[in-house]
């Protein structure tokens, strides 16, 4: 009865074989369809709607013409800059009321920032349209004109309409969630404060450090640009949700001092006044649920001086699925495409006009050594967990659990071949060697 058992076991593991290859099979089919059917639209992906958003060559063309059509407030420069054969092209516009009057340092200085993430489309239209307002092209409702050229007349007003192009091309060929550059870096993790620290929910498609702080071009401008025009307020513009953040954002704190207290008087005014209470207020870390290290907020308020350092998320739909990131970061209908211009461009306008108020006697200038580069982390490649949405959205205990279920269900699939495949080998090995033995044995 041994033999013929011994000469079925090939058999039976090839029979085992094929038995848990189409387990696998089935269960991986299984598990996409079950992924399908919780997210009925996850093949119905929001394309972008050409009809309200600019592409990204229209959208300066359209800034360009601006600024030649008043080249009594408006001017633009491309600063350049590369890394490697990677080129980076960022034009900025300034805004001086007059420009036979070019003393910027007696003025109180404004530097905003758009466009850093290049799904964020909202953000660069948010940047035309204060452009616009600035030129006098459009007005505000209500706005008292004479009140606002007497405000604006005291300012310098540095706009960079779209910080990340590159990224910006990549989301326009059809990659609708590339928040990094053109070579895959987060330009909102690449400055040096507490540069490449990762955190638990580390993931290196949304938060990728580079290889060190300012190893990008992009952010070597945006360096350059605020340590030589030295605003006293800097807006970095976000979507993705509703709120008005102060530092910090790699730590669960804000600032201590006269100057944390003015920057929060004023966010709650904004938050009054054109956010309807729906803003979410404090800093970065402490608010949202994450730290986010090496910011480019954190570095303004720390390392560049700047005394208001502020990110404003402008927009953000909760609703909809982590997969249509079109219509997560950018408003889609007309009347909310208008709505969230005219709000967040009003609040622009009331920074201009409240923020030196608020500023008032406070020292201003408390610049120190330029920022010196921190040390390389070497672990670059934190271990990749899927989060939970970093955008309001929380995932239910029920899919969590199914994600567990799956993750250990496919360890003990490839464990079961694998020493089913040992021991297939081991009983090989035997039947081919012991008739070896048993013809040498007469030879003893």
């Amino acid at each position: 009865m041994a033999r013929p058992l011994r000469s079925l076991l090939p058999s039976l593991c090839l029979a085992f074989f094929f038995f848990f290859f189409f387990f696998f099979f089935f269960f991986t089919f299984f598990d996409c369809f079950l992924v399908a059917a919780q997210d009925p639209n996850n093949n119905r992906l929001t394309p972008i709607n050409r009809d309200l958003y600019h592409s990204s060559v229209d959208l300066m063309k359209e800034i360009e013409a601006v600024v030649h059509r008043h080249s009594d407030k408006l001017t633009i420069e491309t600063m350049k800059s590369r890394n490697k054969g990677y080129v980076v092209e960022m034009p900025v516009v300034t805004y001086r009321h007059g420009r036979n009057n070019i003393d910027d340092i007696s003025k109180f200085r404004i530097l905003l920032s758009f466009g850093q993430h290049g799904r964020e489309l909202i953000t660069t239209e948010l940047a035309l349209r204060i452009l616009l307002i600035l030129s006098e092209e459009l007005f505000l409702p209500h706005m008292d004109r004479a009140s606002l050229n007497n405000t604006l007349n005291k300012l310098v007003i540095k706009v960079v309409p779209m910080e990340n192009l590159n990224g910006r091309r990549l989301v326009e060929g059809g990659d609708l969630c590339e928040r990094r550059n053109g070579r895959g870096v987060d330009l909102n993790r690449n400055w040096s404060v507490d540069w490449g620290k990762k955190e638990k929910d580390y993931d290196p498609y949304e938060e990728n450090p580079g290889l060190s702080p300012f190893s990008e071009p992009e952010t070597q401008i945006m360096r350059k640009l605020a340590l030589t025009f030295d605003p006293h307020i800097w807006v970095n513009v976000h979507s993705g949700m509703e709120a008005l953040f102060m530092p910090y954002d790699h730590k669960n704190t804000t600032p201590d001092g006269e100057i944390a207290q003015q920057m929060k008087l004023l966010l709650e005014e904004l938050n009054n006044l054109h956010c309807h209470h729906r803003c979410m207020i404090g800093s970065g870390g402490g608010s949202v649920g994450y730290l986010a290290h090496g910011t480019a907020t954190d570095f303004m308020f720390d390392k560049a001086r700047v005394p208001m350092s502020f990110t404003f998320e402008i927009y953000g739909d909760a609703a909809a699925s982590s997969n249509d990131c079109f219509k997560m970061f950018n408003p889609t209908d007309p009347a909310t495409f208008n709505r969230v211009l005219g709000d967040w461009s009003a609040a622009f306008f009331t920074i201009f006009k409240l923020g030196p108020e608020y500023l008032g006697e406070i020292k201003l200038h408390r610049k120190g050594n330029l920022d010196k580069l921190v040390s390389i982390d070497e672990y670059l490649e934190g271990y990749l967990i899927e989060r939970s949405s970093r955008y309001g959205k929380k995932r239910e205990v029920f899919e969590l659990g199914l994600q567990e279920m799956r993750t250990y269900f496919r360890l003990f699939l490839l464990s079961s071949v694998l020493l089913m495949f040992m021991f297939c080998s081991r009983i090989s090995k035997n039947k081919f060697t012991k008739p070896l033995v048993s013809a040498l044995s007469p030879l003893r």
